[in-house]
């Protein structure tokens, strides 16, 4: 057989389907071409029309699979990724949203994520996004911008600054707690920062204004260094080791007069309510409570760890050689300590609760109860963004 002919032969193997079957066109033209005699010199034109054949094909099973590729409109980005029905689906979800990382993104990355998610909600896919794209620009969009208002949150107030910032400062409370100006200047540097946490992390729409925003920054901040002062001096009493933990039980009392206080128009005017389909229905005070209770429980449980377990680990170390020979080691080993607790902490214990929270309508005041069998008979429960 000649050269050109084993060409061929191989150019048709190269081109054959997955069941090694030719298509029509192609048997016909090689049946042409092998009929050619060994004396013949150029194929006839059917080899060339085969070429472009084969050149279309291949062209086709590209688009194909660019096709097949296309990401589809149906994943519901309103949700996260992973079942928020379940402790470990929120911790999943949570350790994205808080993921320190986020807070070094530069402003390009944070603007390209969130046309990426307005687009897809409008049905436009950029070319060559993938499924774990999609995602991955949700998750920093969720990590930036605020759920209910859609604007840029303040970079000291994500949730995915709050691992660097709270081991800055509840490290140095741990560190400096033995004097009265330390314990105060410290407080009111923490107090400040949950203030701005609070806020930036409030659920609903609706503004504050400046007056309403400082009455309860002064409000909060006062109450909390005040509370910590008095278990300051009720901790002269005890022993050394008890009184490592009275930051502890400073930040968590302070929690629950801060956290109140900076949401308290909630409290007076309520958050939205919503149906499964995401309609508002209205705001409810009573869904405002039970979201600023789930919340500083969580803001709690996430101060356990990183006040509890380095003042035991401190106090055991203190009494070695190395320590009392390099004592400035107390800060940074105390800091680290309190890191390595809330990187684990602070996503655990956001997902105690669902993000979207939920209650019966029964559990809701009374006009709105009456407002919602009216305009939407067969709701039973309601769904609200409880903050963070």
């Amino acid at each position: 057989m000649s050269s050109d002919r084993r060409s061929l032969l191989r150019l048709a193997d190269a081109s054959s389907d997955t069941s090694g079957v030719l298509p029509q066109s192609f048997s016909s033209c090689f049946t042409i071409l092998l009929n050619v005699q060994e004396g013949s010199t150029d194929p006839p034109g059917c080899a060339v029309i085969l070429r472009e054949v084969i050149h279309l094909r291949k062209t086709n099973a590209s688009q194909k699979a660019r096709m097949s590729e296309e990401l589809s409109l149906n994943i519901n980005i309103k949700e996260p990724r992973w079942d928020q029905g379940t402790f470990m689906g929120r911790a999943k979800h949570f350790f994205m949203v808080t993921d320190p990382r986020n807070v070094l993104l530069s402003s390009e990355t944070l603007e390209d994520a969130r046309v990426i998610m307005e687009n897809y909600r409008a049905g436009v896919v950029k070319p060559g996004l993938t499924e774990d794209e999609l995602w991955r620009a949700k998750y920093i969009y969720d990590s930036a911008f605020h759920p209910d208002t859609g604007e840029k949150m303040f970079v000291i107030g994500r949730m995915s600054a709050q691992v660097p910032m709270n081991m800055s400062i509840t490290g140095s409370m741990l560190t400096f707690y033995r004097t009265t100006p330390a314990v105060v200047f410290w407080q009111w540097v923490n107090q400040s920062f949950n203030a701005v946490v609070n806020y930036t992390n409030r659920s609903g729409d609706a503004p504050m204004t400046v007056n309403q925003l400082g009455a309860a920054y002064v409000s909060a901040t006062t109450g909390a260094v005040v509370t910590a002062l008095g278990l300051k001096s009720l901790a002269t009493r005890l022993p050394p080791i008890m009184s490592r933990f009275v930051p502890f039980a400073a930040v968590a009392a302070a929690n629950c007069i801060n956290i109140p206080f900076m949401r308290q128009r909630e409290l007076k005017y309520g958050i939205p309510v919503m149906d499964e389909n995401g309609n508002r229905l209205g705001e409810s005070p009573n869904a405002a409570k039970q979201a600023i209770i789930q919340v500083v429980v969580s803001r709690i449980g996430m101060a356990v760890p990183a006040m509890a377990i380095p003042p035991v680990i401190m106090n055991a170390l203190e009494k070695r050689a190395f320590m009392k020979r390099f004592p400035i080691l107390n800060a940074p080993i105390q800091v680290g300590l309190v890191g390595l607790c809330l990187v684990f902490a602070t996503p655990l214990c956001c997902a105690l609760f669902p993000q979207k929270s939920s209650m019966s309508v029964s559990g809701l005041e009374a006009d709105l109860q009456e407002r919602i069998r009216q305009t939407s008979p067969n709701t039973s429960t309601v769904y609200f963004n409880k903050g963070l």
